[in-house]
């Protein structure tokens, strides 16, 4: 019997080393089919949008974060607005140095002090959205930093919802030249259009969604190829209804400490090869990640806005999910953008990967059950172990090793930039380890840990709330 479940255990192990192998294969392909797809060039498309933004307390990295919002290359309009439960909260003299440094830009402090639900994130942008000028919003994390063309690259993927492929907003306003008087003519009415809801629109402010049900698409065979842009493709999956959401990829900025460093490896490549995959495997993404939300108001207001999201933990993937079933594309954005990764303790790491997993297990059980098959370099270190050191478990791991590596590198340094991965890669097997212990543990319970207290997840939402 001892020896029976002794080759039940090493042809286990064997099975899914090999099944973890065609997920680093797989991952890969998917890497570099994204890739690909993002070196297409854009349409110029540059709308009027809100960046909103939800704090409490001080995140590391949190100002940096806000200046690269402030130091964007639009051509659009676009204004930061924070909201803060109180205005004794210390993000709010954060955004006091902001306004101060870049008085240029259009910044408002915004108190919500209304506890809607158990998400306090979701029930201060509820609030905000009240606030909010523009046809288009941006939700991300207050710890989130972007480049310099980060809205020129998210707010393209619009352009396609909307007819216009070659055109821009207000701040730039254009459209391809034909060469000829139709293309004359054509720019003259959005002239004209543009001009008549600039007036019409609130506080003097561009109304897009009223200019885009005015304004009659040109023909596809008018606009010129030399603009940049290119037909909307298979690969786009605007839905239905186009466009309703644009969400990115992003990698973690570690502070100090081995924790910190092991999931910012994590995110890197870990989490985000599992979103290029699901991306390509299920034809697009159907869900959203906090890193960016720019949605259209249209799409949120028929997905069921944001109230219904103020007591769900993961309202990032629950409002991508939504606007998807409401018949609106989510499109993936070229653009990469930082997460600060806290100097964690064991205790904190502990804590925080466990409320991802559940979180996700809860979102997408089938999904979670199946990171059984992500594990394959942890799965070949237990086959080495069940087989006594055979030649084939030491040629298993070998593969598996390098296989994962290649993963790690294609996805985190070349599709995310991220200049850590490299020097971290000699943590893969301790990550990798503890990753697959954390999967287990996350079967075991439905309790999370957030910001200190204590939460019972079921069915997306949080409850039970005790202190810690």
């Amino acid at each position: 019997m001892p020896h029976a479940l002794a080759l039940a255990v090493e042809t286990a192990t064997t099975a899914l080393a090999v099944a973890g192998m065609g997920y680093f294969l797989a991952s890969l392909v998917a890497a570099r089919v994204f890739l690909r797809q993002r070196r297409r060039p854009r349409p110029e498309f540059a709308p009027g949008v809100s960046i909103l933004k939800s704090l409490k307390g001080i995140d590391p990295g949190m100002m940096d974060a806000f200046r690269s919002h402030c130091r964007q290359n639009y051509a659009g309009e676009y204004e930061l607005l924070f909201g803060v439960a109180s205005r004794e909260d210390a993000a709010a003299a954060a955004v006091e140095q902001l306004l101060a440094e870049f008085p240029e830009r259009v910044i408002r402090l915004v108190e919500c002090p209304e506890k809607l639900g158990t998400n306090g994130k979701v029930s201060t942008l509820v609030q905000l959205e009240k606030h909010a000028r523009y046809e288009f919003l941006l939700i991300n994390d207050s710890d989130i930093t972007v480049g310099p063309r980060y809205l020129e690259r998210v707010m393209s993927h619009f352009a396609s919802a909307t007819g216009l492929s070659g055109a821009k907003a207000p701040g730039g306003s254009q459209v391809a030249a034909s060469g000829t008087a139709e293309g004359a003519a054509e720019k003259s009415l959005i002239r004209d259009q543009i001009s008549q809801n600039r007036a019409s629109g609130p506080e003097n402010h561009f109304d897009s969604a009223s200019f885009m049900r005015r304004l009659k698409p040109p023909p596809t065979s008018e606009i010129s190829s030399s603009a940049g842009c290119e037909a909307a493709t298979p690969e786009t999956r605007d839905g239905e209804n186009g466009v309703g959401l644009v969400t990115a990829l992003y990698r973690g900025k570690a502070h100090g400490t081995l924790p910190s460093r092991l999931e910012a490896l994590g995110i890197a490549t870990e989490f985000q090869a599992g979103v290029l995959l699901s991306k390509m495997i299920e034809g697009g993404l159907h869900y959203g990640l906090g890193s960016t939300l720019a949605v259209r108001r249209e799409a949120l207001n028929k997905a069921g806005g944001l109230l219904p999201l103020v007591d769900h933990l993961a309202d990032d993937y629950e409002l991508g999910a939504r606007v998807a079933r409401a018949g609106y594309g989510v499109e993936l954005s070229a653009e990469v953008v930082e997460t600060g990764v806290p100097a964690y303790a064991w205790r904190g790491f502990f804590d925080h990967q466990l409320r991802w997993l559940r979180t996700v297990r809860d979102a997408r059980p089938a999904g979670y059950a199946g990171l059984i098959f992500t594990h394959g370099l942890a799965w070949a270190l237990l086959n080495v172990l069940a087989s006594g050191l055979s030649g084939l478990s030491l040629w298993l791991v070998g593969l598996s090793f390098f296989l994962r590596l290649a993963q790690a590198m294609t996805v985190g340094a070349a599709v995310l930039g991220d200049h850590d991965v490299l020097p971290n890669l000699w943590l893969l097997p301790l990550r990798d380890a503890i990753a697959m212990g954390l999967w287990v543990a996350g079967f075991a319970g439905d309790t999370i840990v957030w910001r200190g207290e204590r939460f019972v997840l079921k069915d997306g939402k949080l409850g039970k709330m005790q202190r810690c």
